[in-house]
């Protein structure tokens, strides 16, 4: 994959040090793969996250909500006891993020059949939601009618 050098931009643009972080960290994560997951739209302002992290129970996983990041790690104790003669589960421990817009809050968490689902909704603050504004007109009194007469 290829590299871009963005320190042209850095020159000619403020405020914009989190869009490049995202691209860079979108770069980065195509490096590692596991484990795989899906991101789902579930209504307009709700999302779901799914992880297949067989082999793994949720005690040995750890869901971390940090502002505009989702962190999901795990890390599965070290057990000889077994000995495999093909080990096709990987158990290895990883680290996902994944990068919330403004207002994306997790709203919940759960492990079903080896799948971890984050549920998460965007919630924006009342204040910074659409509002009508009333259009205060001039009272009918100053409102004079002129005489005319038909040509």
């Amino acid at each position: 994959m290829r590299a871009y050098d963005f320190s042209p931009l850095w020159r000619s643009t403020v405020g914009f040090d989190r869009l490049f972080d995202l691209v860079e960290t979108a770069q980065r994560a195509g490096e590692d793969n596991y484990p795989p997951y899906n991101i789902e739209r579930l209504g307009e302002d709700r999302y779901q996250i799914s992880l297949a992290i067989a082999g793994f129970s949720p005690n040995e996983v750890a869901v971390t909500a940090e502002q505009n990041a989702v962190t999901v790690e795990g890390n599965k104790p070290d057990r000889t006891e077994r000995e495999y003669l093909y080990r096709g589960i990987s158990a290895r421990p990883f680290k996902r993020q994944f990068n919330l817009a403004e207002y994306v809050q997790v709203h919940s968490s759960s492990f079903e059949n080896g799948l971890l689902k984050i549920e998460l909704v965007r919630e924006i603050p009342e204040a910074m939601k659409p509002r009508r504004i009333a259009i205060n007109a001039a009272p009918s009194d100053n409102v004079h009618q002129l005489e005319g007469k038909a040509a």
